[in-house]
C-alpha cells in the first residue's frame, strides 16, 4: 500500500511540475489501469446545421478493444427515430451492427480504420478512447488551465493542441495506421484539445475540437468530441464478431459520414 501511495503521489507531482509530461503519457497511465467505462458525445456542425451523437460502453486498454452503443439524433437522417448502433472497437478495424442499409440484422459491418481518412476519430460517431488518449502523445503548447471537480473527482484541467502527425509516430501499433491517416484528412491542424486528469494522472475527461473536410458538400465541418471516462477496472468481457457474422456484401450507407 505505501509503494502505491507513493507511485500516485509521484503521478500527481508531475502533473503540476511538468504538464506537457503528463499529459502525453496519459494513454500509457490507462493501460497500466486497465479498463473503463466511457461516455461519449459528439457534437458537428456544419453551416447553421447542428447535431450530436451520444454513445455508452466499456473499454479494454490493454488488449484496445472496446464496446459502445451510440445513439443517433431524431433528425439526424430526416427521420424520428433510429435504433441505436452498436459499435466493436478493436485496433485496425470497427464493427458496426444496426448500420447500413441492406445489412441482415445479425450482421456485422467491418471498416478498416486506416482506410477512412479521418482514422476513425469522427466517422463512428464516437471517438475511439484510447485513440484519443494516444492523439495527445502528440500534444503541443500545454498549459495548466487549473482544478475542476468532476463528478466528485478532484482533477487537473491541461489545454493544448495535437500535431496528429507526431501522435501517430509516436502511438501504439494498434492506432498508429490510423492516426496517420487521421493526420492527412483533417483540415484544421494542429488538433485543440482539454483533458481532465485525476490525482492519479487518468483521463477523466477529453475533448478534442476537430475540422474535418466534406468533399461532397466541398465545405469543413467543426467537431467537438468528448469522452468521460469512469468505473476504472470495471470488466470489459469485448468479444469481437466472428468472420461468419461479418456482412460480405456492399453497404449501401456510408458509416457515419460528418454532417450526413
Amino acid at each position: 500500500m505505501a509503494c502505491c501511495a507513493g507511485c500516485g503521489g509521484a503521478e500527481a507531482g508531475d502533473q503540476g511540475a511538468d504538464p506537457a509530461h503528463a499529459v502525453r503519457r496519459a494513454a500509457d497511465r490507462l493501460v497500466r489501469e486497465g479498463s473503463s467505462q466511457a461516455s461519449t458525445s459528439m457534437e458537428m456542425a456544419s453551416g447553421g446545421t447542428r447535431v450530436t451523437i451520444r454513445g455508452t460502453g466499456v473499454y479494454d486498454y490493454r488488449k484496445g478493444v472496446g464496446k459502445l452503443t451510440v445513439r443517433l439524433p431524431q433528425d439526424a437522417a430526416g427521420a424520428q427515430e433510429h435504433r441505436p448502433i452498436t459499435e466493436l472497437l478493436s485496433p485496425g478495424a470497427l464493427f458496426m451492427k444496426n448500420r447500413g442499409a441492406g445489412v441482415p440484422a445479425d450482421k456485422w459491418v467491418r471498416v478498416a480504420t486506416a482506410s477512412l481518412t479521418d482514422g476513425n476519430l469522427v466517422t463512428g460517431g464516437a471517438t475511439d478512447p484510447l485513440a484519443a488518449a494516444e492523439l495527445l502523445r502528440g500534444a503541443r503548447g500545454v498549459s495548466y488551465a487549473g482544478e475542476s471537480d468532476l463528478a466528485g473527482v478532484r482533477t487537473r484541467h491541461y489545454t493544448g493542441t495535437v500535431d496528429v502527425a507526431v501522435a501517430a509516430r509516436a502511438a501504439s501499433a494498434g492506432t498508429r495506421q490510423a492516426l496517420a491517416a487521421a493526420a492527412k484528412g483533417f483540415a484544421r491542424k494542429p488538433v485543440p484539445f482539454d483533458v481532465y486528469l485525476d490525482d492519479d494522472g487518468l483521463i477523466r475527461k477529453i475533448r478534442h475540437r476537430f475540422s474535418f473536410a466534406n468533399a461532397q458538400e466541398k465545405k469543413d465541418i467543426a467537431v467537438a468530441s468528448t469522452t468521460l471516462l469512469y468505473g476504472f477496472g470495471e470488466p470489459a468481457g469485448v468479444r469481437l464478431p466472428r468472420k461468419k457474422d461479418i456482412f460480405a456484401g456492399e453497404v449501401a450507407e456510408k458509416a457515419l459520414p460528418p454532417g450526413s
